[in-house]
């Protein structure tokens, strides 16, 4: 035991755990946050549907010789737009568009992946997280992108609060009921990208998903739903990190560990308290 409090102590000595704790918690924050307007809005799998085409722009990124945040945002969210406006076509719905745009860029990242196979070993890193490669320039985009997505919910809240429990309360309301779900679209787009160094490309929609969850278990209003699921994802993302940097494992597979069994927690004080 007190080795183990030796290396977490021993971890604030190097840079790249200092820079891997804040761009988890900022992003932590996003997502939770997000999170909550996502799925009680029964759109879980857009995040996961951008996650897969966040792999497909990673490998385009290391092809290209180019930094994979740079490239990933604009596809991204080009990615997100695009799956709502299949999801307006007639006998197509959400759940369809997701599916089409992320099989294909899936497959596109494969195809792409082959062609450059000297960066097999860095797209592994950026599938699954790694801490040990955030660079300052990332760190600060984390920042300056979290900062703004929190903004815009904030901004937005009372509005965004109004399309997630009734969408015909919205519009009759005079709220920009569409616009609002590009919003929040782009939104999910950008936290996507920014998780990929912490998580990886195929575990950031468990992020926005777990922690949100997990406080639906044990909350009882909208805004305790997002206090939890805020300190849920904070620590699970704190937790997970320095579990990964103790026990040598994936920082992004632990982080979402973590939070399954907070789910699990949470869904076993649901039973005591209805018992």
């Amino acid at each position: 035991m007190e080795n183990i409090i030796f290396i977490i102590k021993d971890a604030f000595h190097y840079d790249f755990m200092i820079k891997a704790i804040v761009a988890g918690i900022l992003i932590a924050i996003s997502s939770s946050f997000l999170g909550i307007f996502i799925v009680l809005r029964k759109h879980s799998m857009i995040g996961d549907g951008l996650a897969h085409v966040s792999f497909a722009t990673v490998a385009i990124a290391l092809l290209l010789k180019q930094s994979p945040i740079l490239i990933s945002i604009p596809i991204v969210v080009l990615a997100s737009v695009l799956i709502l406006k299949l999801s307006e076509i007639d006998n197509l719905n959400g759940d369809a568009s997701i599916g089409l745009i992320s099989s294909f860029s899936v497959a596109v990242g494969i195809l792409i992946s082959s062609l450059s196979k000297g960066s097999n070993i860095d797209l592994f890193s950026y599938l699954f997280g790694s801490i040990l490669v955030i660079s300052d320039f990332e760190l600060i985009l984390s920042v300056i992108l979290s900062i703004i997505i929190l903004s815009i919910i904030i901004l937005f809240y009372n509005s965004l609060f109004a399309i997630t429990y009734d969408e015909s309360f919205a519009t009759t309301m005079g709220i920009n009921v569409k616009k609002l779900n590009y919003l929040i679209s782009i939104l999910t787009g950008i936290t996507v990208v920014l998780g990929i160094r912490i998580v990886g490309t195929m575990l950031i929609s468990s992020m926005i998903i777990f922690p949100t969850v997990t406080a639906l278990q044990i909350s009882t209003s909208f805004k305790n739903t997002i206090i939890i699921s805020e300190i849920i994802s904070i620590l699970s993302v704190i937790v997970g990190l320095f579990i990964s940097f103790v026990y040598d494992l994936p920082t992004g597979a632990t982080i979402v560990i973590v939070n399954a069994i907070c789910f699990m927690i949470s869904l076993f004080i649901k039973k005591i308290d209805l018992s």
